[in-house]
């Protein structure tokens, strides 16, 4: 069984294109099959209804606030799964290098605590209605944050559908710029999951990855 994360689309876009997609339906012992051939210049793209928190990627982004000290919605269950150590290194973070907190679409990276992954990388994204850019700040959470993920060396990140909770950005605008950004993305990183929160936000990133 798979819990919450029993629906997955799984595909592998070329960087600076449209790319080809790919929807895999094959179970093996109870995790999702994936093609065995891959291309280093190949970036793949897959989405899942699930927990952030339970994922195994090298890195998981946290829609984080300006002040790094947790929140409400994945900001609050990242901080309260991976436990005090990500608010100690965020707290650090705040004395030396951000004291007057994270800017909008910037990113950092600490430990993850006791979660699976082993970086979560903060990036607060806009809030929407308040802002004149919104999709370039938010381009701009995805761009910093998957930086931040060559600069640690990860091959696997998943991130959330960020702005798209308290910060009200409507989830098929945020789901096709965030589509959009990581199709373009010059990275090293090998596999993105967008990991998303009810069949609503599934099918708005679904959409925008098999029609954007």
């Amino acid at each position: 069984m798979l819990g919450l994360a029993e629906r997955r689309h799984d595909v592998t876009a070329a960087k600076n294109q449209i790319g080809i997609h790919v929807t895999e339906h094959e179970e093996v012992e109870g995790r999702w099959h994936l093609p065995s051939a891959y291309d280093a210049h190949m970036t793949r793209i897959r989405l899942l209804e699930g927990d952030i928190t339970r994922q195994d990627t090298d890195a998981v982004v946290n829609a984080a606030n300006p002040s790094l000290f947790g929140g409400g919605g994945v900001d609050g269950a990242i901080h309260r799964a991976g436990g005090p150590t990500i608010l100690d290194a965020c707290r650090e973070i705040r004395r030396t290098s951000h004291p007057d907190g994270l800017p909008t679409g910037d990113a950092v990276a600490t430990t993850a605590g006791g979660l699976r992954a082993r970086w979560v990388i903060h990036t607060v994204g806009p809030v929407y209605g308040t802002v004149p850019n919104p999709a370039e700040l938010l381009a701009r959470c995805h761009v910093s944050s998957l930086r931040v993920a060559d600069e640690l060396g990860a091959r696997s990140v998943a991130f959330p559908a960020i702005s798209t909770g308290v910060y009200g950005y409507p989830i098929d605008e945020a789901a096709r710029v965030a589509i959009r950004t990581v199709r373009d993305a010059r990275t090293n990183v090998e596999e993105v999951r967008f990991v998303l929160f009810g069949a609503d936000a599934f099918a708005a990133f679904d959409d925008a990855l098999t029609n954007g």
